[in-house]
């Protein structure tokens, strides 16, 4: 167990390094100028050249790539020249934003997908499985900001039940549980589809087993079959997908973020990416990384219980 984490722990070291060199030259080869950006398009050519010396932009970029490196090491993530302050001072509310909605929407989805995958899979081609299935394949197939749109259509301007963005703050007579409403529902129905579909497969091979017939023609209680034989082993592939929904979650919902003006982490780094902010974007960027290889690691050390024939290596 101990070489499982340690070589889990290499690797994310590793790609945290390689994802960090990667898009520092990216930005740097990009088209664009920072000092432009920050300046705007009446700026002198003088102006232009007293910024970049004062931020040190004048120099070579492996210079400010190891510069940065050490800085971040010490837990300095630098300036952002869109918010004009530190990245410290405003990146972890950001990220504390989506990590809330990621974690309702990740209670609902859990074992919403479990429960309706497991009864849509026990009996393949009857009446509920055939809803489920057509369900599924609906929300999963309509684009978050489509879905987003169709929702507000209906429960901001025609019912007039919820408000139209999420700032979470508790302006205009709305409560901030009232503004997390539509993100919910709109992330909720898009990812729900996906993993019930995968559940609900899964199911459906289980119960065509040898063993399954073979327990329910002793005479098993078919309750106990399903809960003690085939839920146990039809989990046993879905479960690593439903736990990885939590990256595309906290790093995948800035379609959603943006439709409702909600102030997470993804929006955070699209407006950072197209300013090019550049310590904005790797210090997002290598919390990404960390956090999917934080969630891949708990995956596969789930996996590895569900699954005693799986050693750790």
């Amino acid at each position: 167990m101990v070489t499982f984490f340690a070589k889990r722990l290499g690797i994310l070291l590793f790609t945290m390094l390689v994802v960090s060199f990667l898009i520092f030259i990216t930005f740097e080869f990009s088209p664009g100028d920072v000092a432009r950006n920050v300046l705007g398009p009446f700026a002198t050519d003088l102006q232009l050249q007293l910024y970049r010396q004062e931020h040190g932009l004048d120099r070579p970029f492996l210079v400010r790539y190891v510069e940065w490196l050490g800085n971040f090491l010490q837990g300095d993530l630098g300036y952002s020249t869109l918010y004009k302050t530190d990245v410290n001072d405003f990146i972890w509310g950001r990220i504390g934003r989506s990590l809330i909605l990621a974690g309702i929407v990740f209670a609902i989805i859990a074992p919403g997908c479990v429960i309706f995958g497991i009864l849509a899979g026990m009996r393949e081609g009857s009446r509920l499985d055939r809803v489920v299935s057509v369900l599924s394949m609906v929300t999963t197939s309509i684009p978050e900001f489509a879905s987003g749109v169709f929702l507000v259509s209906i429960f901001v301007i025609w019912l007039g039940l919820l408000p139209g963005t999420s700032p979470l703050e508790a302006a205009g007579g709305w409560s901030v549980t009232s503004q997390l409403v539509l993100p919910v529902l709109v992330l909720v129905g898009f990812y729900l589809g996906y993993l019930v579909r995968m559940v609900r497969a899964s199911m459906v091979e289980v119960m065509t087993r040898p063993y399954i017939r073979t327990a329910v023609l002793k005479g098993l209680v078919y309750r106990d079959v399903i809960l003690k034989h085939a839920v146990r082993n039809a989990m046993i592939t879905p479960f690593t997908a439903i736990l990885l929904q939590l990256n595309f979650l906290v790093s995948s919902v800035v379609i959603v973020e943006a439709v409702f003006a909600y102030p997470g982490f993804g929006r955070m780094m699209l407006e950072a990416g197209l300013y090019k902010d550049v310590a904005t974007v790797e210090a997002g960027a290598l919390f990404g990384v960390f956090f999917v290889v934080l969630t891949q690691m708990a995956g596969d050390f789930s996996y590895m219980m569900l699954n005693p024939r799986i050693r750790f290596s």
